[in-house]
């Protein structure tokens, strides 16, 4: 979708930017994902043999907030601002180069703000992000080894005061992990998308593999931490000829999860079709998808565990676009409460729940005879949704920073699949948004955005009254058609820090205005308004 497509709603030809998004899914089965502040900075600090270095590091320095951080508010700044400061500091003093003053006046400005940051007695929580346990004690512990290098060197940040631990993190699981790896066990998989954390542990390690296309954990940050240069190229050259590719994307910065193909494919593919967009999918697209799902559950990428979320939302995109498949392995994630992202999940997910609800109540609708199979565990994850959900009506996950992405998950999937207890659940989901609606006609978090709207729109016309949200609606609608290209919006997504799937965000956003431009009442409304912008 392009800027100009949505300048007024004769231009918007959704079923065509659906044909052109899907097309593109085949082009880049890597998946298109924003770059990451992190995992850029921790390739900077790990890989400064590797082509577009100089690169990375003026993204650093571009994306620099004016008081020092990175990342957005709310505890959000702090991993990426710890990896970027980090990255700063160990190019600092390296032989054979001249230290910018921009690179030392950046690195004195990320450890200020990190120092009154982690000054603050009471502040925001950290957010839920993966691994930030162990991702916070292993970059602060950098930070202070550069910094004792740098306290008598001719180039040096200003600040010399050492980061403390926060009082909520410790070093013990950290420790466990680095002692688990050194003693040449086999660590989860899970925890190789964060194998930077351990050190000079990985280089080289025998423990760990590399998929097939090269990449350590889906990550170019645990891939460079693997790669050890006073080793021969040749066991390694699949794994830097990767992150090459990678580096090439975004002509230096990498994202922090690539690749991402089954979960690209499955939540664009659930987002049109749920919308009752008309697209085409290739063949090859859905015997792909079809061919993830395993016993053990599906993988978002190569190099990842499988998860119950990936499993859910392939299963639900293939029984809707007339391709079911029975969702056996969902099993695998399931506990005596609820449904697990994977085994060993520390916390819980209602996005992940409303997803295998959706995979289990859209099979049960195509296949009404397995019906009995499955009917207790939909009652189960009902229940838990319901008691999940906020006193203000919306809900709040782990892999999301907003809670209009969590609502509409367990909005839409309690209103299709939850059956007559769910109806309370879902009116306070619809009141929730109606209510928090923005004077342009958005919605968001910290400020109104593409993303957010679609969210609030897909709800309101899928799971309320429509004469009831007709004017909330008119209104998205419009500030829809006067925004930029969705895919610029802010990073959102949980993962080591937050990213877009830019790719999802946009089927999100042709999702809600197919929605729109299918009422009636909406669509006769905005002729009868003269178009803002």
């Amino acid at each position: 979708m392009t800027t100009g497509a949505l300048a007024s709603p004769k231009a918007v030809d959704v079923a065509a930017a659906a044909d052109d998004l899907v097309s593109d899914l085949m082009l880049r089965p890597w998946g298109t994902v924003s770059p990451s502040v992190y995992e850029t900075a921790r390739l900077v600090s790990l890989a400064p043999w590797l082509i577009g270095h100089r690169e990375r590091l003026d993204f650093l320095l571009r994306t620099q907030q004016p008081d020092g951080h990175w990342g957005r508010p709310d505890g959000y700044g702090l991993v990426p601002t710890l990896s970027a400061t980090e990255a700063l500091l160990s190019s600092l003093g390296r032989p054979g180069r001249t230290d910018d003053e921009a690179m030392i006046l950046a690195a004195d400005l990320g450890l200020r703000w990190t120092l009154r940051r982690l000054a603050e007695d009471e502040g925001p929580a950290f957010p839920d992000t993966p691994a930030i346990e162990l991702i916070v004690p292993s970059l602060i512990e950098l930070v202070n080894g550069h910094l004792d290098r740098l306290e008598d060197a001719a180039v040096t940040p200003a600040v010399h005061q050492r980061l403390r631990l926060p009082a909520s993190m410790s070093h013990r699981t950290l420790t466990a992990v680095r002692a688990r790896m050194a003693s040449g066990a086999a660590l989860p998989e899970k925890l190789l998308h964060a194998l930077e954390v351990v050190g000079d542990a990985a280089r080289g390690a025998h423990n760990v593999l590399p998929s097939s296309i090269g990449t350590v954990g889906a990550s170019p940050a645990a891939t460079a931490a693997w790669i050890n240069e006073d080793m021969p190229r040749d066991p390694e050259e699949a794994a830097r000829r990767h992150l090459e590719a990678v580096v090439r994307r975004h002509d230096g910065p990498v994202p922090v999860g690539f690749p991402i193909t089954v979960f690209e494919r499955g939540w664009v593919l659930s987002w049109l079709a749920r919308a009752g967009i008309p697209f085409d999918v290739p063949a090859e697209m859905l015997a792909d998808l079809r061919a993830a799902i395993r016993p053990e559950g599906t993988a978002a990428g190569a190099g990842l565990p499988p998860d119950a979320d990936t499993t859910s939302v392939a299963l639900y995109a293939l029984a809707l676009l007339g391709m079911p498949c029975e969702p056996e392995s969902l099993w695998t994630f399931e506990t005596p409460t609820h449904f697990c992202t994977w085994q060993g999940e520390e916390g819980s997910s209602v996005s992940v729940n409303a997803h295998v609800l959706d995979a289990f109540g859209q099979y049960v609708a195509v296949r009404p005879a397995e019906s009995a199979r499955y009917a207790p565990a939909m009652e189960k994850i009902s229940s838990w949704l319901r008691h999940q959900q906020g006193a203000d009506g919306s809900w709040q996950d782990r892999w999301h920073a907003s809670p209009y992405y969590a609502t509409v998950a367990c909005g839409l999937a309690l209103h299709e699949f939850g059956g007559p207890a769910s109806a309370v659940s879902v009116r306070e989901a619809v009141r929730w948004v109606l209510g928090t609606q923005r004077p342009d006609g958005s919605w968001g978090r910290w400020a109104g955005t593409a993303e957010e709207t679609a969210y609030a729109v897909q709800l309101l016309l899928l799971a309320a009254d429509e004469r009831r949200v007709e004017e909330a609606v008119t209104r998205g609608y419009r500030y829809l058609l006067c925004a930029t290209d969705p895919a610029d919006g802010p990073a959102l997504w949980h993962d080591k820090d937050l990213y877009r799937p830019v790719a999802i965000v946009r089927a999100a956003v042709l999702a809600a205005l197919h929605l729109v431009q299918s009422n009636r009442f909406v669509m006769k409304r905005c002729r009868q308004l003269r178009p803002s912008g």
